[in-house]
């Protein structure tokens, strides 16, 4: 197994760096005489004398790698063999399965959110949904890759889900076509005078693939383009390279991330060059629950840097930064090895990216009970803690009613609004001109 593509892009809510293994900190480990060492082997030898049935060794050293890292948060993991594959093969946003982004919670394997356009999307899953059982089999403290690894399959070949949905009574079946998922990362549209561009996910190129958006918007519209709508909904992160490259494509100057861990080599700050695609014109980026990594180091730079506006429901509030350390050829470990924070200091984890403007996403008619259902980072089992204390208010604030957004789905339907947060952003920005702290992001 080769780990160099691993470098060039993340998993889903990671950012991963490569880092090799060293013997030193084994050899460490191998002459510290500790009596829990010895408590660890005195268990491993009475569970081979003593065990009901005969146990592999491997099975019992995994076993104990997979407890402790367990125990450390939700995205330090041991990878080797087909969970180490199914990292390298999503990397490359081409495999045959569901297109969902899940994570366990409490158990229970929870959908963070579906891929755009994927056979799940299509489907009707939704973020927050709980698959409880594939096929008829229930999946409860069970081993993540064991359920992902059941998702996968040929394409074309079915996969029965039982789905509980928070704010409904009873689970449901849904019968779920796997199909070959060919991400997309990076996909655009002209809506009147306003560019729309929907970042799917960070993998390789993103920078350039905005960047030439742009460019054909503006021919598209011209060159009467009157704003850019970024959509970052839904988008579980990737690349923190690429998160870099896309918010310098915005700003003339000024600090976009910087990462923070224990160690001083560890500590990395992340800097604008200048120059600015979009040429001063009015931004506004949407996000969701389900924006988490570097959605929200694009969405934190460009809030912080006052070059955006940030639209939607508070995002995913995941801040951490993961190194893969490799073992050997066939194993290693994803390590939680630093923190991130958005130029003004501020550490998304667990509260996340507050939006400038709050907006419901009213076309859908669970979009509130998800919403205030929504899992995020502050949600899961054993995650950080934030640094810095966080105002209860603060993280629930997304749950108050706004008496701004009061129509029904059925009101929005007979003006042919199928997605109320983009008509939203783009009529936002076609009013740019009435808005004068939206007309204040542009270039100064």
């Amino acid at each position: 197994m080769k780990f160099l593509p691993l470098l060039r892009a993340t998993l889903l809510v990671s950012a991963v760096a490569l880092l090799p293994a060293t013997t030193a900190g084994l050899a460490a480990v191998d002459g510290r005489s500790s009596a829990e060492f010895g408590k660890l082997l005195a268990i491993y030898q009475l569970v081979k004398d003593n065990y009901v049935d005969d146990v592999d060794d491997d099975k019992l050293f995994k076993g104990a790698i997979d407890g402790m890292l367990a125990s450390l948060d939700p995205h330090s993991t041991y990878l080797e063999g087909s969970s180490l594959q199914r990292l390298e093969t999503m990397i490359d946003g081409n495999y045959t399965g569901l297109g969902l982004s899940v994570v366990m919670d409490d158990g229970a394997v929870k959908v963070v959110s579906p891929f755009k356009g994927s056979p799940a999307e299509k489907a009707g899953l939704k973020a927050g949904d709980y698959i409880t059982h594939l096929d008829g089999v229930l999946y409860y403290e069970r081993d993540l890759d064991e359920a992902v690894s059941k998702m996968r399959g040929p394409p074309g070949t079915s996969i029965r889900l039982t789905i509980y949905r928070p704010g409904r009574d009873e689970p449901f079946d849904v019968t779920v076509a796997r199909g070959v998922i060919e991400l997309e990362p990076v996909t655009s549209e002209l809506k009147g005078n306003i560019g729309v561009i929907s970042i799917n996910e960070f993998s390789r190129d993103v920078g350039k693939d905005v960047n030439s958006a742009v460019s054909s918007l503006r021919q598209q519209a011209g060159g009467k383009l009157a704003g850019l709508v970024l959509d970052l909904r839904s988008n579980p992160g990737g690349s923190l390279d690429e998160a870099v490259a896309l918010s310098d494509l915005f700003l003339e100057k000024g600090d976009i991330v910087s990462q923070r861990g224990r160690l001083a080599a560890d500590n990395m700050y992340y800097r604008a060059h200048s120059g600015d695609v979009a040429k001063g014109l009015p931004i506004v980026v949407l996000i969701d629950a389900g924006s988490a990594s570097a959605s929200e180091i694009v969405a934190g730079a460009l809030q912080d840097q006052k070059r955006a506006v940030i639209m939607g429901e508070r995002s995913f509030g995941k801040g951490s930064v993961q190194s893969l350390i490799g073992l050997d050829r066939t194993s290693a470990v994803k390590l939680t090895t630093a923190r991130y924070y958005t130029p003004s200091g501020h550490s998304v984890q667990e509260g996340g990216i507050e939006p400038d403007i709050k907006v419901p996403q009213l076309s859908d008619p669970d979009a509130r009970t998800r919403a205030e259902r929504a899992i995020r980072e502050s949600d899961l089992r054993g995650h950080l803690i934030n640094e810095v204390s966080l105002d209860d208010k603060q993280l629930e604030a997304d749950k108050q009613d706004d008496p701004r957004f009061a129509m029904s789905v059925e009101e929005l339907k007979k003006q042919g609004i199928e997605d109320f947060q983009l008509h939203y952003a783009v009529q936002t920005l076609q009013r740019t001109a009435a808005v004068p702290a939206l007309a204040a992001t542009g270039k100064r």
